[in-house]
């Protein structure tokens, strides 16, 4: 892959989690200031004027994210904070789920994603660019029109070398094309679809709310209804994501209604996917969205970005970390028990005392009775009846076959040792029973059983 084009210092911030600040965008921009109402010394904004909406979207990209955008009148003016806090989202797991078990952002780490239905605004690609100077973004959409607004946006922010924007023809047409794009991987792939079935089911969702939407919505059908709503859409990509599996690191989706979540995450487990991840993109005190994520991969990602936000217990995912109470046992003495211990495994093991953190990898449970067992009983075996190497035969197939047995992890964990507590955090692994398993190892090992 090429270098990526030298670009403006990009953007860091967190999540949007309050409403936003409207004298202090007025005091950052004219635009915004000359659209604002002020009563009792307190900036509003008609939320119901499309006009207003549109402006508060482009002063908010334009302070936060240096970002410029034109939105034609008939399209979706999408509102910034819930959208940005799905880029993060998506970079959290990301940053949580490499190859180094870092669980910061790399800044040298090259990353692809597909944004499903971009849009007029190009949003994502634009957030996820503007964000990290290391990521491409690939963009989909059935709306020229919508499309060519996205293609002005992409070229009036200098990201023509980094986004990629391509017509679906037909709404029938694969969701993830990866093959008809050329690409073989992908870090990930987002999308925030029609929430609705039809337009009786768009209007019921306001029947019996006390209040009218929050804001004025501009968007046309094919962004708001498609066949089953948005968990039509989503079980569409969850579909294909069964045939490309881990061709892609994370499949991710935006949902409207916390039933949606609900019946997405059901179907991940009926289907037997355990790698999966939820959040609540709440960035106010109005509306509410949720998205998912799930992986065929077995990085693990950190469980504040599993189970992010305010959630229900139906919906979560497995605990990716536990804690383990260590009293009258200090972090340097806990650390020397586990790291004796661990070094006695058959496993690989990387310790920093000075730090109090290790990882641990493992191909298989070796810390079992029967394991150990069958382990003695097979080095035994295997010793009486190696077979001599041959003059002259070429070695590299199975120095090949060594390599490739050395990437096989079924489990990884690292043990993170501090005053009172050490904490078991899962990075990799498909299996709980073997997580749970090596907890309850390291926790007898400490305080005894129990």
């Amino acid at each position: 892959m090429p270098p990526l084009p030298a670009t403006k210092q990009h953007i860091e911030r967190s999540y949007y989690d309050g409403d936003v600040d409207f004298d202090e965008l007025a005091a950052e921009d004219a635009g915004f200031a000359a659209i604002c109402n002020v009563s009792k010394d307190k900036r509003w904004v008609d939320f119901q004027d499309p006009n207003v909406v549109q402006q508060l979207t482009k002063t908010l990209l334009k302070c936060h994210f240096g970002l410029t955008i034109s939105l034609p009148d008939d399209r979706l003016c999408p509102p910034v904070p819930v959208r940005w806090n799905y880029i993060r989202w998506i970079q959290e797991l990301l940053d949580t789920t490499s190859d180094t078990y870092t669980d910061h952002h790399d800044p040298s780490r090259e990353v692809l994603g597909l944004d499903i239905g971009v849009g007029a605004s190009c949003i994502y690609p634009l957030l996820a660019c503007a964000s990290r100077p290391q990521w491409r973004m690939a963009g989909t959409d059935i709306d020229q029109h919508s499309l060519d607004y996205a293609r002005k946006n992409v070229v009036a922010n200098g990201l023509e070398q980094r986004v990629r924007l391509k017509l679906s023809f037909s709404a029938e047409a694969l969701l993830i094309p990866l093959d008809a794009m050329g690409v073989e991987e992908m870090d990930f792939v987002m999308t925030n679809p029609p929430f609705y079935s039809s337009d009786q089911d768009m209007q019921a969702s306001y029947t019996g709310k006390s209040a009218p939407p929050s804001a004025v919505c501009t968007g046309a059908e094919n962004e708001m209804i498609c066949p089953g709503g948005d968990v039509g859409f989503v079980s569409r990509i969850l579909d294909e994501s069964l045939k490309l599996r881990g061709r892609v690191q994370w499949y991710t989706a935006m949902l409207g209604k916390m039933s949606s979540l609900q019946t997405i995450v059901a179907k991940l487990r009926v289907l037997g996917v355990t790698n999966f991840a939820v959040t609540c993109l709440q960035a106010g005190y109005r509306t509410k969205r949720w998205a998912v994520a799930w992986s065929f991969r077995g990085h693990r990602p950190r469980n504040d970005v599993a189970r992010h936000g305010e959630l229900v217990l139906s919906v979560l995912p497995t605990a990716t970390a536990q804690t383990i109470a260590v009293r009258g046992l200090s972090k340097e003495a806990a650390g020397e028990k586990i790291d004796g211990l661990v070094k006695g495994l058959d496993v690989k093991w990387r310790w920093r005392g000075e730090t109090g953190i290790g990882v641990m990898e493992a191909k298989e449970n070796v810390w079992s009775r029967a394991a150990r067992r069958n382990r003695k009983f097979a080095r035994v075996e295997k010793g009486s009846a190696a077979p001599k190497q041959e003059a002259g035969t070429d070695e590299s197939s199975e120095e090949e076959e060594e390599e490739e047995e050395d990437d096989v992890v079924a489990l990884a964990v690292k043990i993170t040792f501090k005053e009172g507590e050490v904490e078991l955090r899962w990075l990799r692994g498909l299996d709980y029973v073997l997580f749970e398993s090596f907890c309850g190892l390291t926790k007898r090992a400490l305080v005894g059983g129990r």
